[in-house]
């Protein structure tokens, strides 16, 4: 930043440590010794949770502030357009929710990918609730007919679709314009012409080997298995939006 040269703004700077779920003791040692930066003769404490681009990121990565925030806005609005409800067509009703609710548990939610259940739950509530709400119907009446007929997709397979989305840009769009996250995906190139592979000759991409299921989450491992799993037939298809 010195060398650009930019000026850091301390005032609205923040610092936090980041590690898994093997390394919360020592990430609570951090917070006990109370580490400060110091910036310009400013001091910036540590914090347990920072805002990037609108998202929440925890120490652990749990995201779980995150999806707590989001599906607490979803319902703030949900509850404001129940007063509204008739007034509102079928039509209206759901451009109204696609506007004020889909559209939050879609931003960024590449970064839940691999998450279990547990933590997604709240995205999954939110997302049924929006559609007794489309469909006018009790909040407890089954919504799976009703997803089905609105073409929502689930929460975990929302988180998919973003990923085969952005694989899809970055091998036949716009790619040069992300050349840092293109050198993260990997094509079976010199092995179909090795060794005549049948993933190389669909457009596999190379999934690199992780050790935990915090490794899992990365986007260069939950992009191309998502990617892999896409039928060949349906990979020449243009994107649509849900």
């Amino acid at each position: 930043m010195h060398s650009s040269p930019l000026i850091a703004e301390p005032s609205k700077t923040e610092a936090i440590w980041f590690g898994s779920s093997a390394d919360l003791d020592r990430l609570d040692r951090l917070t006990d010794t109370n580490v400060t930066i110091c910036i310009d003769q400013a001091t910036i404490q540590p914090s347990d949770c920072v805002r990037d681009l609108r998202v929440l990121l925890d120490s652990s990565f749990s995201m779980r502030q995150h999806i707590a925030k989001v599906a607490s806005s979803c319902f703030f609005h949900l509850r404001r357009l129940r007063r509204l409800r008739r007034v509102l067509d079928l039509k209206n009703r759901k451009r109204s929710v696609r506007a004020f609710v889909l559209t939050r548990i879609d931003y960024c939610n590449a970064v839940l990918a691999n998450l279990p259940d547990s933590a997604l739950a709240p995205l999954q509530r939110v997302l049924h609730a929006a559609a007794r709400f489309v469909a006018d119907r009790g909040p407890r009446d089954h919504v799976t007919s009703t997803l089905v007929s609105l073409h929502w997709l689930p929460v975990r397979q929302r988180i998919t679709y973003k990923l085969c989305t952005v694989v899809y840009i970055l091998w036949f769009t716009v790619w040069l314009q992300c050349i840092y996250l293109t050198l993260l995906l990997q094509i079976h190139i010199c092995r179909a012409v090795l060794m005549h592979l049948r993933s190389a000759k669909n457009g596999d991409n190379n999934t690199p080997g992780v050790l935990s299921s915090f490794g899992q989450r990365s986007f260069s491992v939950s992009g191309p298995d998502a990617w892999n799993r896409v039928s060949r037939e349906r990979r020449g298809i243009a994107v649509a939006s849900i």
